[in-house]
């Protein structure tokens, strides 16, 4: 008799930045995966689906989709990175950010525990712990201070609980300031080094909000791919929650500086807005993922950066892409509500 031997691996996200290193990451493993990457395509591209992969596309909020997709493959990994991660927007998109981001959670959960999946991967956010003094380590107690952080963390309890009653297996990762190549060059509202690229390439001056010295730590995409997608197979990483990133903070105006120089437009202008509410400093504490996943590479900024630009001047720069299901309106950033206006 013939055992397969192959896993059936659901990525969500993967047609979006981190997703598609993942399904990368996977593919390069060899280690029998039949991937099928999950994507509604609102924040990601088709192009970013490598070959070698079933690509569906679809919400991880339409249940029933979800419903079938596990009667079909019973997947035995399921990598969790499909999200509108949008810190500052997400208390104007309210009920989108929870109907996305916490119940499209809680449907592939559902269906992992029904599927008796082997090990569910799910990407956090360095959001879930607010603004609670850095640097932030697992031990600390989250305090997420906007509608999506705390999404992020419902979904953590909620990995918990079904652990502790179903025995659902589960690695959470909390990174924080990702860039790096196939970041969405677009989007307006995240992703502030996709996003002073694109003013740059279009002679836009670079727009900072408040006084720019709120500082974070900026982390390269190839340098925390790896860990997300081995963590299924390490038994030291089972149930278990990792900071994962950078070790040094800078600020955005020092950020600026070095996208402009990386670009090798180191004049190119800044403009300040009016400040948005947003934590002031955030880094993280690594000590945790170091002790399971050993060292990590190591990207300067300014070498990731390098890698970005590079990667960036052959992208393809898509028109500005505004959110317009826009619920409360109230106190929204003056230069976000002009996006409304010009729709």
């Amino acid at each position: 008799m013939t055992v397969n031997s192959r896993k059936n691996v659901l990525v969500t996200g993967a047609a979006g930045f981190i997703g598609t290193h993942v399904v990368r990451e996977l593919q390069k493993a060899q280690n029998g995966y039949d991937i099928v990457a999950l994507d509604d395509l609102s924040g990601g591209f088709i192009e970013n689906i490598p070959q070698g992969v079933t690509f569906i596309e679809g919400s991880v909020s339409d249940m029933n989709l979800i419903a079938d997709l596990f009667s079909k493959y019973s997947f035995d990994y399921v990598y969790h990175l499909g999200a509108y991660a949008a810190e500052g927007l997400s208390h104007f998109i309210r009920r989108f950010n929870y109907t996305n981001n916490l119940i499209g959670s809680i449907n592939l959960i559902n269906e992992a525990i029904k599927a008796e999946t082997k090990c569910f991967v799910f990407t956090s956010s360095i959001a879930v712990y607010g603004a609670i003094e850095p640097p932030m380590t697992e031990e600390k107690t989250p305090h997420p201070e906007d509608p999506y952080g705390i999404s992020k963390l419902a979904v953590e309890m909620d990995l918990k609980a079904a652990h502790s009653m179903f025995g659902l297996n589960y690695v959470i990762f909390r990174p924080h300031n990702v860039y790096g190549e196939y970041q969405n060059l677009s989007d307006p509202y995240r992703n502030v080094i996709g996003i002073f690229m694109k003013q740059i390439f279009e002679g836009q001056p670079m727009t900072i909000f408040g006084d720019g010295e709120q500082q974070r730590a900026f982390s390269y995409v190839g340098d925390i791919i790896p860990m997300i997608a081995q963590s299924p197979m390490n038994p030291k990483a089972l149930n278990n929650v990792f900071n994962v990133g950078a070790d040094r903070p800078y600020t955005v105006n020092e950020l600026a500086k070095k996208v402009a120089n990386a670009l090798g437009k180191p004049d190119h202008p800044t403009v300040y807005l009016p400040p948005r509410n947003e934590v002031g400093i955030a880094y993280c504490d690594h000590s945790k993922a170091k002790s399971v996943f050993g060292e990590s590479p190591h990207t300067s900024l300014d070498d990731g950066l390098a890698k970005m630009a590079a990667w960036a001047k052959s992208a393809t720069i898509r028109p500005l892409k505004p959110f317009t299901a826009i619920e409360v309106e109230k106190n929204m950033p003056p230069s976000w509500l002009r996006y409304l206006e010009s729709d």
